[in-house]
This record gives C-alpha cells, sequence and structure tokens, in this order.
C-alpha cells in the first residue's frame, strides 16, 4: 500500500511540476533583464486567467503587458456616456500584482471606434469626443499605466497625415491635442506615438517631422512605438536599424510595440497592418493548416535571430519589445487579411512550447 502511495505521489508531482516550476524558470525577461523589457500583448483570456499554462507562460517569459483590444475605444467606450472598464480593471490588476509594465493601447485611433463618433458631424463634437474619452481613460489609470500609445497609426504609406475623421474635422493640430490631454490626464504615464511601416523611409519621414512639430510645440512625447508586423523577407534590416538610430537621435526611447512575423503568402504585396483590409481565402494562400514544414521554421528562426541582433546591438535606444500575442494559436495573423489561415509568427506554438524561433533568439543573445 505505501508502495501504491509512493507511485501515486511520483505521478502527480511529475504532473503538476512542469506547470509549478515554469513560472519561476528563466525566461525572456531574465535573459534580457539589462538589454530591454520583453513584452507580450494580452486578451481577454489572459487576463482572465482561464489557462494556468498560459499563465504560467506569460509570468515566466514577459515583465510588459499590452492590451490587445480592450482598451480600444469601440470595447472601452461604446456609447457617448457610457463607458465599459470590467476587462481594462482587470487587465491593469493582474499587471500590478505582478509587477509587470503597463502599457496602455490605444487612446487616439481611427480604427476601431464606437458606431455613435463616426455619425458625428461637427468638429466641437468629435474634440468632444476626444477630450472626454483621454481625460476619462487616461484618468481612471492615473498612476498605473506606464505608457500610454496616445496616438495609433495617424500615417499614410507616403508619410502624410492619413485622412481620419480626427484630420477632416480637427485639422493637423488633432495630434497635439490628443498628447497634451494625455500629458494632464496622466502626468507621470510616458506617452507614445505609435505606427505600423514607420521602419520604412517614406512613412518614417513623415513620423519624424510629425514628432519634431510636437517636440517644438512644447507637447511632451517620450518615445515612438514601431509596430514590426513584418514577413520572413520583409522590412529590411537595414531600414529596421535605422529607424532605431533615427528616432534616438530624436532623444526619444524606441519600443518594438506590436512583433510578429508572418509566414504565410501575400500575392497582394500587402505592406502594413491595416485592419480594415480583407480578402478572400483559398488552399493556397493557407499553405500550412496542420504544421509549419522545417525548412519554414529554420526560416522563422533566422528572421527572428537577425532582427534580434540589431535590437541587441541597439539596446541602449530601445526601451522595449512587445510580441504582438502569447502564442501562434492566440495571434491575430490567423485571421487577418484573410480570415481562418493558420499562421506561425511568434515565439510559443500552439501547444505554448518554444520554437525554433525562440532558441535562436536566446542563442543571439549568448553571442554578444
Amino acid at each position: 500500500m505505501k508502495k501504491v502511495i509512493k507511485y501515486y505521489q511520483l505521478f502527480f508531482y511529475i504532473l503538476i511540476s512542469p506547470l509549478s516550476f515554469s513560472q519561476n524558470s528563466t525566461g525572456l525577461k531574465d535573459i534580457f533583464a539589462n538589454d530591454f523589457l520583453i513584452g507580450t500583448a494580452l486578451g481577454a483570456e489572459h487576463i482572465l486567467e482561464k489557462n494556468k499554462i498560459a499563465n504560467n507562460l506569460i509570468l515566466r517569459e514577459f515583465n510588459a503587458i499590452t492590451p490587445e483590444n480592450i482598451m480600444k475605444a469601440e470595447v472601452i467606450h461604446p456609447e457617448p456616456n457610457n463607458y465599459s472598464f470590467t476587462l481594462a480593471d482587470k487587465f491593469v490588476e493582474y499587471g500590478q500584482k505582478n509587477n509587470l509594465f503597463i502599457a496602455g493601447h490605444t487612446l487616439v485611433w481611427h480604427s476601431q471606434l464606437p458606431k455613435f463618433v463616426h455619425k458625428i458631424q461637427s468638429a466641437d463634437s468629435v474634440r468632444l469626443f476626444m477630450t472626454n474619452h483621454i481625460n476619462t481613460v487616461a484618468g481612471r489609470y492615473k498612476g498605473k499605466i506606464n505608457s500610454w500609445d496616445v496616438v495609433n497609426e495617424a500615417l499614410n504609406e507616403d508619410g502624410t497625415l492619413r485622412k481620419s475623421i480626427f484630420l477632416e474635422k480637427l485639422g493637423e493640430g488633432y495630434i497635439k491635442e490628443a498628447f497634451d490631454l494625455a500629458a494632464k490626464a496622466d502626468p507621470n504615464a510616458e506617452l507614445y506615438y505609435n505606427d505600423y511601416n514607420i521602419e520604412q523611409p517614406a512613412k518614417r519621414k513623415g513620423a519624424i517631422e510629425l514628432i519634431k512639430k510636437l517636440q517644438a510645440s512644447g507637447t511632451k512625447i517620450n518615445g515612438v512605438g514601431i509596430q514590426g508586423h513584418w514577413s520572413l523577407k520583409g522590412a529590411p534590416l537595414k531600414d529596421i536599424e535605422e529607424s532605431i538610430i533615427e528616432f534616438s537621435k530624436l532623444g526619444l526611447k524606441v519600443a518594438f510595440t506590436e512583433l510578429d512575423i508572418t509566414v504565410l503568402p501575400n500575392p497582394w504585396d500587402l505592406k502594413g497592418a491595416d485592419v480594415n483590409q480583407n480578402f478572400p481565402g483559398s488552399p493556397f494562400m493557407n499553405p500550412y493548416p496542420k504544421g509549419l514544414p522545417d525548412s519554414v521554421q529554420t526560416e522563422l528562426a533566422q528572421r527572428y535571430s537577425d532582427i534580434f541582433k540589431i535590437f541587441i546591438k541597439h539596446r541602449d535606444k530601445i526601451s522595449r519589445i512587445t510580441f504582438w500575442g502569447v502564442n501562434d494559436g492566440h495571434s491575430w495573423l490567423n485571421g487577418w487579411p484573410i480570415r481562418n489561415r493558420t499562421n506561425y509568427p511568434l515565439l510559443f506554438d500552439r501547444e505554448f512550447q518554444k520554437k525554433p524561433a525562440y532558441e535562436a533568439v536566446i542563442k543571439q543573445k549568448s553571442k554578444q
């Protein structure tokens, strides 16, 4: 009988030990502790801690978190005088209890706006919405959010200002207004401009001009967020490195805020991360529904290794690297720009296991 009990105890220990110890073992956040923060985007399932394996992975690997969707205006501010703070409050509580850097995303964005905003006709009403939204949301989390993506994706690919409802009704001054409002609502939070493709020369030039205008006007801006929605061959390494250097010269912190690397085909030469773009699917566009071939896995690992080589080289300029998702199954790229595809853009697979790309990143660090 004693032997049976011992075997049962041993089996139970083996069963729970990976979950019990994985949270406390060395992760990316420890390996890069002297370089930059390592973050991830959380969905509602992570904020509510529905999956213990996912939660242990998050706490083992990351020391910064960003809300994937629950702080976007259509979710947190669905009606003119109605705010939905339940999940946002839990997100902040999750970060606080686990001593994580908390990034707020996002205060002003042309996309994922509540329906009532698109019905607004007057400039005064748009300004009132923006003012109330920033004051209410940033004000609620004053002293609790470490940084805010204040304005998100305000530029076209050529570096000109996007024709959003904010630009059309308020003029280009809306960006300064948004940053000034955020600075007043939460004086201690770091304030970032966040966008995709601003590592590319034309759009980067526009971002630099925008930031210089803000700085010249005395507006507080602490950093720039380069999203990093890239592909296996997209976004030349030269452009990535030059963007770090150029933005840093402005006296800004540089963060890579939404990093992922798609491995799926893109015959339209689609660039960026415009969530409003959607295209029809086909077997050709979804080539790996049952698993990623070793050759592509190797290519992905090399791509991450090359990118992190640049990150590590410029670690004195970079404040944070945030992956846009916890694991492959969680990634938004399974549904964009084509729905119901199987993508593999992150460092952890659908079973929360480390991929060769993870090991490649660690190996790159060991070379320094």
